[in-house]
């Protein structure tokens, strides 16, 4: 079963000369129409943010969440009330478990140029982290040509360490490029297209759509050009929310 979120149908919000578009989060987030309102199982928000110079990164009324942020172009700053401060260069990944009632704040560090970045926020899970932050560059290299893992439970192959069950992972593709991604029973699949095109199965995704696959024992898809995508492997009994 194929849940679609294509690009235009993203909740976009261009306030203060920033571009944000947000997947899970619709003009009226009560809206029970929207089967994917809430989210996709323990993946509770992915957004897409093009930012100006100095501008902050979009926060939420309800910080307490794990947050994993993608600097794709451009540079971060960031510090919080716990006492970290420093810089997201592009091409890192950082994790952030970020505690109730503490404060955060991520901005473009640049005087001229644009940030392009994602942040995606996880669901509490009962897992004991400590709340801080944890930050790794993984090269194009380490993720050209198939799905390289960069945040999953048990740090595995370098990657972060996540509170919640699921695995982030990143790839870049050229033309005609074919990955498989095999389920475990119980599984599911959020797909995004940061950039490019790619199919699945007869379906055609392009740059912003996205896509949830449950009931599956495999996600198969091929490039149609040089293509850049996330891929969130999440618990399928939750896949329908929270």
């Amino acid at each position: 079963m194929i849940s679609l979120r294509r690009a235009a149908a993203r909740h976009h919000d261009p306030r203060h000369r920033r571009k944000v578009w947000r997947t899970f989060d619709p003009l009226d987030p009560f809206d029970r129409t929207d089967r994917l309102a809430v989210g996709f199982g323990t993946l509770e928000n992915l957004d897409e943010n093009r930012l100006p110079p100095h501008a902050d990164v979009p926060r939420y009324a309800r910080d307490e969440a794990e947050i994993v942020t993608y600097v794709r172009e451009g540079t971060v700053a960031y510090e919080d009330s716990m006492g970290y401060t420093g810089v997201i260069h592009a091409g890192e990944f950082q994790r952030m478990m970020a505690a109730l009632g503490a404060r955060h704040h991520e901005a473009n560090a640049s005087r001229a140029h644009w940030a392009h970045v994602f942040q995606i926020r996880l669901r509490r899970s009962s897992a004991e982290l400590e709340p801080g932050r944890e930050q790794k560059r993984f090269s194009a290299a380490e993720r050209r040509g198939g799905l390289c893992v960069v945040a999953s439970p048990d740090a595995r192959r370098g990657s972060l360490r996540l509170g919640q069950d699921a695995r982030v992972y990143s790839a870049l593709l050229q033309p005609g490029q074919h990955v498989v991604h095999e389920l475990a029973p119980g599984r599911a699949v959020w797909l995004h297209v940061v950039q490019g095109e790619v199919t699945l199965g007869d379906l055609a995704l392009t740059t912003g759509d996205g896509a949830g696959i449950t009931t599956e024992r495999a996600v198969s898809l091929t490039t149609r050009e040089d293509s850049e995508i996330l891929l969130f492997d999440v618990a399928e009994r939750q896949a329908r929310g929270p």
